[in-house]
């Protein structure tokens, strides 16, 4: 993080950059979010981002963090006391269950590896707070149900972090393509991800570093021994802390296009997967899936890899709609809406907002295209916890596109296809996959 503004350089920026946004259509829940009290669980990369965009939207007040990291922990808050307009620095917790002990928060954000997403988010709504919860919502299918079921039991807004649905150009491509019926009749689409984002090598266990919290990092999953590649931000290589690219990426364009097309819950999930290219590696995530959603009407078929090139340099990771009338292919730096004949192609690239937000530019390991979209995914969010809406990425929403990747990685370990019953909750005909649908905790931790 480049703190190099200083607290006045700092503070005129991002009053000048809030006081446009208040002016704008979010000026009701600005207003009703000024001084709300918020907690974050999770201060690593996207914790951080997510907390830092909020404070850009709605001058909140950041209360309490909580990670067992020590130095994410302080360096943390460091930055916030100089972000928020209090200049207050927050508590520091270790263990969430302290932090949330105190029922003072209005706002809690949860940006913790996958594995603790359902005890934290549960134990936060239980303690009067709504969430902004990372993607996927969870490890497995029951866990996301029962944040599902807390969520509505206790009336909280929960927005989960899938933030295309507030990605300005591809909004308005729903709208231009989609919605006014440019493509005609849809009937496949393509969702992939060529990034070469798996750990790679097999470094040597040691143990872990200190102010780290090694077993309370592990919490309910199984616990490893401690490696660099597991920790700082290596744990999504490793399915005993996430679901892989497949939650990791996947869940995004799935979630886009369902988002866009109207669709709900998908009949049968087919996957296969393996280690192809890269088996010395140490991560046991796949280096290549496919999978297939059915939808009855149409299938979305997902592919990643991990190793060799991506077939369209301008769309390493996106999704493909095919219509009758056209191809929409869409990312988040851009789309592209390609007419049925001779007509030019239509492209927009994603607009990155560094003119109202200068301090993007130098953050720390900002996604910079992606800022927008999260500032927009937070308006959506402070306006719904004002109002009691529903958000754009309501739980129900982020449940469906979980629950979905979670099903293709359980097809592709059982080495068959699933055929979902979202009445029921359950694998029609499938036992061992019903059984599969919640994994085993680590004691002294209990399963929701």
């Amino acid at each position: 993080m480049n703190l190099k503004l200083g607290r006045r350089g700092f503070m005129a920026t991002s009053a000048g950059a809030l006081a446009s946004w208040m002016s704008g259509p979010g000026a009701m829940a600005a207003e009703a979010a000024a001084g709300k009290r918020v907690g974050l669980i999770g201060c690593g990369w996207y914790g951080k981002c997510d907390l830092l965009r909020l404070l850009q939207v709605s001058p909140v007040d950041v209360v309490a963090l909580c990670d067992v990291d020590r130095r994410l922990l302080q360096e943390a808050g460091d930055i916030i006391s100089v972000r928020q307009t209090s200049k207050k620095p927050p508590r520091l917790h270790g263990d969430f269950r302290e932090m949330l002990k105190e029922k003072d928060l209005d706002l809690v954000l949860i940006g913790t590896p996958d594995h603790w997403h359902a005890l934290t988010a549960i134990e936060a709504m239980k303690a009067g707070a709504d969430l902004y919860l990372q993607k996927p919502i969870s490890v497995d299918v029951v866990e996301g149900k029962a944040i599902l079921d807390t969520a509505r039991s206790l009336g909280r807004v929960v927005q989960v972090g899938t933030q295309r649905r507030s990605t300005e150009h591809l909004i308005e491509a729903k709208q231009r393509f989609i919605d006014e019926g440019k493509l005609g009749a849809i009937g496949h689409v393509e969702l992939f991800s060529y990034y070469h984002m798996r750990a790679k090598g097999n470094p040597a266990d040691e143990a872990p570093p200190e102010g780290l919290d090694w077993d309370m990092w592990c919490g309910p999953a199984p616990k490893r021994a401690f490696n660099k590649a597991i920790h700082p931000r290596g744990w999504r290589s490793f399915r005993e802390y996430g679901n892989g690219i497949m939650g990791d990426m996947c869940i995004h364009m799935l979630d886009t296009v369902r988002w866009m097309l109207g669709l709900g819950w998908p009949q049968r999930i087919s996957s296969t997967a393996g280690s192809y290219v890269d088996s010395g590696s140490i991560a046991t995530v796949p280096d290549t899936q496919t999978a297939v959603f059915d939808f009855g009407n149409l299938s979305a078929v997902w592919t990643h890899r991990t190793w060799g090139s991506t077939p369209d340099k301008d769309f390493p990771w996106g999704a493909i709609i095919y219509g009758e009338k056209g191809t929409l292919k869409l990312s988040v730096q851009r789309y592209e809406f390609m007419p049925l004949g001779n007509e030019a192609p239509i492209r927009r690239e994603v607009t990155m907002e560094l003119d109202r937000f200068p301090e993007d530019a130098t953050e720390k390991s900002l996604e910079k295209h992606v800022a927008p979209a999260i500032r927009a995914h937070m308006r959506d969010w402070l306006e719904c916890a004002a109002t009691r809406k529903p958000p754009v990425a309501d739980v129900l929403e982020g449940h469906i596109s979980s629950a979905s990747c979670i099903l293709a990685n359980l097809s592709a370990d059982l080495k068959r296809s699933l055929a979902w019953n979202p009445e029921t909750h359950q694998v029609n005909g499938d036992d061992e996959a019903t059984k599969r649908l919640a994994r085993e905790y680590r004691g002294p931790w209990v399963h929701p």
